[in-house]
């Protein structure tokens, strides 16, 4: 049942990722902007084309170069060679390369810079596209591994998907400000939803279907999911473990039981067998040796008696061995059809925490923190509730400022470090009477053996004492 559990939570927190996913590329990032570039050309080939495109022009900038130099090192340059050397590289070294048109050796420079341009910006978009795979890649990863790090990786790499044109948005701001602009950044395109940025604030309802706070919701839930599923398989996994390797043992304790009395009769023909064995071969050293001595016979008798009497034990022992798991197995069955729970105890499947009690768990505690997290998302996002609540005058409660990302982090800031200074009280308490505790039985077992020593003390004058009156009397 544990295993059932865990394979649903798994399901569930596959499916939950793939509403992630739709979430995301339909309502937040426009995923098609990314995949190819303004003239309808595939990111991916533009971006390894203008790769081949840079190293092309360096080699045959390069060549043209190292020409040049050693016509001139060698004392050869001239009208001549210098025509040599360009109809030598147009006309036939130009063939290994794609040129759109033969570049002459002052262009190489700026088609080189342009295609560097042009690799970075296709790089920007590429960067997506490596994204999304890993972020696939790494929810399937978390399916056949229960480790929470594969989840964050793949919510982190989704995430920072809007990092990225953030930083390049905030970036061309921050210029603008400078009264600086690049036109690289210009062109750079904003693969985000204005959706983005126009969260409703004064409608609760419309705050909970605005795909930003869905998107964030659903993304804590996967995070929960995968921490649910992380506990329950590191609480249940060695009872499982344990159930498991039981169970195989029961298995095979049954089975030779079931053919044991097979066993005993093949194991008394082997023995039979050897031991006729052995007298045949005794039988024909003492028939070769009586020509020699006498004493070879008794000696040959001797080895005998002792090789019969190993062959003995060895039968007696497995013999007995399988008496015993005959025994054994018999036992058990009789117990399994007598005491139908006797099979759970004996493999300690009730020492696992049953499916019922980690489901009611999970659900109490997962609707516990979402809705706390989409009460104080809303009342932090929306700052105007606490400034009225706290009956601050309109001056500050109808201010524009109230609504910038300054007062929601100022307001946010304090929820963020309750949750580290919690923690840290709780291991402080902890650790406090840990100490206490240990000092304690330290204090105790002084005490035991200051105890210990008086009774010693007591016992030793007493029998010093009975050793003198005994003397005394002598």
């Amino acid at each position: 049942m544990v295993r059932s559990y865990l394979l649903t939570l798994k399901i569930i927190n596959s499916a939950i990722f793939l509403w992630i996913v739709l979430v995301f590329l339909n309502s937040i990032f426009d995923f098609n902007i990314v995949i190819t570039t303004a003239t309808d050309e595939l990111v991916i080939l533009s971006f390894f084309g203008a790769i081949k495109n840079v190293f092309s022009y360096i080699i045959y900038g390069g060549g043209i170069v190292i020409a040049l130099g050693c016509a001139t090192l060698f004392g050869l340059i001239n009208s001549n060679m210098n025509i040599l050397i360009q109809t030598f590289f147009e006309n036939y070294l130009s063939k290994w390369f794609q040129f759109d048109s033969i570049p002459s050796l002052p262009e190489i420079p700026d088609l080189i810079l342009s295609e560097v341009q042009g690799l970075f910006g296709d790089l920007y978009l590429f960067v997506f596209q490596i994204l999304i795979v890993i972020a696939i890649i790494y929810a399937i990863r978390a399916i056949f591994k229960s480790d929470p790090k594969y989840n964050f990786i793949a919510i982190g790499s989704i995430i920072l998907m809007m990092i990225i044109p953030l930083m390049v948005e905030g970036l061309r701001k921050m210029l603008l400000l400078l009264t600086l602009e690049f036109q690289y950044l210009e062109d750079m395109i904003n693969p985000l939803s204005p959706t983005l940025s126009n969260i409703p604030l004064d409608d609760f309802f419309f705050f909970i279907i605005n795909p930003v706070i869905v998107f964030g919701i659903i993304s804590y839930i996967y995070l929960e999911i995968a921490f649910q599923i992380n506990y329950t398989d590191t609480v249940t996994k060695p009872s499982l473990e344990r159930s498991d390797r039981l169970e195989a043992q029961l298995k095979i304790l049954a089975r030779e039981s079931h053919y044991i009395t097979a066993n005993i009769d093949k194991i008394k023909e082997e023995a039979k067998k050897k031991l006729e064995e052995i007298e045949a071969e005794q039988k024909e050293g003492l028939e070769v040796g009586k020509f020699f001595a006498k004493t070879g016979a008794r000696f040959s008798y001797i080895k005998e008696m002792i090789e019969r009497k190993k062959l003995e034990e060895e039968e007696k022992k497995l013999v007995t061995a399988a008496s015993k798991t005959r025994r054994l197995g018999r036992y058990i069955d009789r117990l399994f059809r007598e005491d139908p729970e006797a099979r759970d105890t004996l493999t300690a499947k009730s020492s696992a925490p049953r499916s019922r009690n980690l489901l009611t768990s999970t659900i109490v505690n997962f609707t516990y923190r979402v809705v706390f997290l989409i009460i104080i998302s809303f009342i932090i996002i929306h700052p105007q509730f606490i400034l009225e609540r706290l009956d601050l005058p309109p001056a500050i409660t109808e201010s524009v400022a109230m609504y910038s990302p300054e007062v929601i982090i100022i307001l946010l800031f304090p929820i963020i470090v309750l949750f580290p200074v919690l923690s840290q009280l709780i291991s402080f308490v902890k650790h406090r009477s840990l100490i206490i505790r240990l000092q304690q039985e330290g204090r105790i077992k002084e005490i035991l053996a200051s105890v210990g020593d008086y009774v010693k003390k007591e016992e030793v004058e007493k029998e010093t004492t009975s050793e003198e009156a005994v003397a005394e009397v002598a």
